[in-house]
């Protein structure tokens, strides 16, 4: 699977509404250790079984940054059932991030 463009247009249906545990990644394309991440995140997406990644740009949906109180990126929100079950903020090694998602 590919990582999702998160908007406030999709973010119930893809998110809020999923039936399998979501990594939600906040972030900005002018913040380094976003840019880093991104290619973990897009290896993540591109093996997942039983997940997906959702990525979402704070400049273009400042909006929904603001509603996760997204105040620091990357900030990686973690869904499970439509509620927040974790946070992690800043560059994060892949198995720790599937380690929370409970994947391999």
């Amino acid at each position: 699977m590919k990582i999702i463009e998160g908007t406030s247009e999709n973010f119930e249906a893809e998110v809020l509404q999923s039936s399998v545990p979501v990594l939600v990644d906040f972030n900005a394309t002018w913040c380094p250790p976003c840019r880093a991440l991104h290619p973990i995140l897009e290896a993540m997406a591109a093996d997942s079984d039983g997940f997906k990644v959702v990525t979402v740009d704070i400049d273009a949906e400042a909006a929904l940054a603001a509603a996760y109180n997204v105040s620091s990126i990357p900030c990686l929100v973690f869904f499970n059932g439509g509620e927040e079950t974790d946070r992690r903020v800043g560059l994060q090694p892949r198995k720790r991030l599937e380690k929370i998602l409970g994947a391999k």
